[in-house]
């Protein structure tokens, strides 16, 4: 008898309040829909936009996801190293990042008997605040300290579709999916790789409609036109677009079977 699959759902960057909410309201419907054996979610936006609080993880823990991944904003509220965030839940940080701990550059996730490597890199190009070693030889350098893992998802936090397509390409027959976020726009290349890697350049988020990348619309239209440059603000409730990516991954070849991406608008 063929094993059974591994099947996870990935959310892209969950925005604020409004995305909290939304992922709480629409995992009991995927759950019966898809069955997943893992939730996960990108969550550098998830405390009022910008950065996690020990309170916002919990609100998600709660809602059933299991695993966490970060990006260039993840330190912009609680530190993410604490021992009682790293104690408490599966976070991925940027493992090419000098602020993240080097004991901490990966997680792994039991899965049955197995386990599923969890890994998160940020890209080179316009990535404010954010400062990296070159994410192709980090990873060749992670890879190996890994020990080659047969399972093996990579959340790659990346503002251009170029360097996201090449590092799907590069990673190919390594890592059983290869996931972008950080642009909050889902792309329409789903799809598996020629080695078996299933891959999509951005995930997209969970947050406002209306907004411009879950934030007010009016703020960011008002900063374009050189009207008026105010802080950002994000809406808690409303209509809220929701993106994610239902995975699932063969347990003895490690290669993705099926990639599919989900969408959902809910009112919250």
């Amino acid at each position: 008898m063929a094993a059974k699959s591994i099947k996870i759902i990935f959310f892209g960057d969950v925005v604020g309040k409004i995305g909290r909410r939304a992922v709480t309201q629409i995992i009991p419907q995927w759950k019966k829909k898809y069955h997943p054996d893992l939730i996960m979610a990108n969550v550098e936006n998830l405390a009022h936009g910008k950065g996690i609080t020990m309170r916002s993880l919990l609100e998600m823990k709660a809602a059933g996801v299991n695993a966490f991944t970060g990006g260039n904003h993840i330190w912009s509220k609680d530190d993410p190293t604490t021992a009682e965030i790293t104690s408490n839940f599966i976070l991925a940080l940027p493992a090419n990042s000098p602020l993240t701990p080097k004991t901490g550059r990966w997680q792994t996730i039991p899965v049955g008997e197995q386990e599923l490597y969890l890994l998160n890199l940020l890209g080179q190009f316009q990535m404010e605040g954010a400062e990296t070693t070159n994410p192709f030889f980090a990873f060749d350098e992670l890879y190996q300290d890994m020990g080659k893992p047969k399972l093996l998802l990579v959340d790659f936090h990346a503002e251009t579709t170029s360097e996201k397509v090449a590092m799907g390409l590069y990673l190919d027959g390594r890592a059983s999916a290869v996931v972008g976020s950080h642009t909050h726009v889902p792309t329409a290349d789903a799809r598996l790789l020629p080695q078996g890697t299933g891959y999509i350049s951005d995930l997209g988020m969970v947050g406002g409609q209306n907004t411009v990348l879950g934030v007010k619309a009016d703020i960011i239209i008002n900063r374009f036109k050189g009207e008026h440059i105010g802080p950002f603000d994000w809406p808690e409730t409303g209509p809220a677009d929701i993106s994610a990516v239902y995975l699932e991954l063969d347990p003895q070849t490690g290669r993705c079977l099926h990639i599919e991406p989900l969408h959902a608008t809910i009112t919250v």
